[in-house]
């Protein structure tokens, strides 16, 4: 039953959102602006909520954003976002992982990578998919992205063009790309390009697609991770919270004779609820050094492009300027989350001093 009222509301939030990016211009939010009222609303209802609505505009998985914006549309919001949490996350990934929706996702994933510029073909194969049917989308997964690929391959191979522009300095930073690069999936395309064997057509290709491709999964994993962390921590330290306040106010009811046991419990309580938040708040700090590396990374690659100029730098300055300001924006988002369980920290630590005295 829970499912099958979770799939009708997953519904009428796409609807509601459109079909697209479930980002109408009525539901569209900055990410800075709402990581921000985490930190600002000490209210942990009203820090779940704004956390729910980061992941209905930032979220990989489309379902995932589809499930969180229909609890905040919600016309009991704070329990949908309780029940979202609890279990309409999970249950929205595992089926974002089923091959419908997981098509959707990587036919979107190359069109935002995939400039028409620079892979025409691709760039028109995968905006069919996107707004094509399941069929159409399991085609273009299967054989439709190769094929477009080696189209857009054979126009590069016949102008010429950007093969002539290769520079020993490019490959020499393609290789460097593939030890010392701080995404995995960028070291790995890196690492590709510049396999045994290699010719300028692989630079080529990494410059042309490659290397933005494999960038955006970085980003995606990355966001991915945190965010299946983040929701477990979070259903775990409120139902702690819950448990705690339960426990604090049988404390002050209890006979004299009992009070002092009483307390202790409570105090107990309180401070499972600190050893709680000691996981989220190492995984948040090394989440922002991650992404402070990775803006770092992005403002090199951009100034490089620009130095170099040239067809195939070209193709990399506007994937390079737009994920600075991803992992920029990932690193806001690590400090204010940071921040938030810093905060709840300091609220077990005086539940913990006030059972103890």
């Amino acid at each position: 039953m829970r499912k099958r009222a979770f799939l009708s509301a997953v519904c009428v939030a796409a609807v509601v959102s459109g079909v697209g990016g479930l980002a109408s211009p009525a539901a569209a939010f900055s990410l800075t602006t709402t990581v921000s009222a985490v930190a600002q609303v000490p209210d942990r209802v009203a820090a779940d909520r704004a956390l729910v609505r980061v992941y209905a505009g930032k979220h990989p998985y489309s379902l995932v954003r589809a499930a969180a914006w229909s609890a905040l549309i919600s016309s009991a919001p704070d329990e949908a976002v309780a029940e979202f949490l609890k279990s309409g996350y999970a249950y929205a990934v595992q089926r974002s992982e089923q091959n419908r929706a997981r098509n959707l996702d990587f036919a979107r994933r190359v069109l935002a990578t995939h400039t028409k510029e620079y892979s025409p073909e691709v760039h028109a194969a995968a905006e069919r998919a996107v707004n094509g049917t399941d069929a159409d989308r399991e085609a273009f997964a299967r054989t439709g992205y190769e094929a477009a690929k080696q189209l857009d391959k054979q126009e590069r191979d016949a102008s010429g063009e950007q093969a002539a522009a290769i520079k020993q300095a490019d490959r020499e930073y393609v290789l460097a790309l593939a030890t010392a690069d701080p995404g995995p999936q960028v070291r790995a395309s890196a690492a590709w390009a510049t396999r045994p064997g290699y010719t300028d057509a692989d630079i080529v290709e990494f410059f042309a697609y490659g290397w933005a491709s494999s960038a955006k999964l970085d980003l995606e994993m990355h966001r991915l991770h945190a965010a299946d962390a983040n929701v477990t921590w979070r259903v775990t330290v409120n139902r702690l919270i819950v448990e705690a306040q339960a426990a604090e106010q049988a404390a002050k009811d209890a006979a004299e004779e009992v009070a002092e046991q009483a307390r202790a419990a409570a105090a107990r309580a309180w401070q499972a609820v600190g050893e709680q938040t000691a996981p989220a708040r190492t995984a948040w700090s090394e989440a922002q050094q991650v992404a402070e590396r990775q803006a770092a990374n992005w403002r090199a690659v951009l100034d490089a492009a620009n130095a170099a100029k040239g067809p195939n730098w070209d193709a990399i300055v506007d994937p390079a300027t737009a994920s600075q300001a991803d992992w920029q924006a990932e690193k806001d988002f690590a400090v204010d989350q940071a921040r938030f369980w810093e905060e709840l920290l300091q609220q077990a630590r005086d539940g913990e001093q006030r059972m103890n005295k």
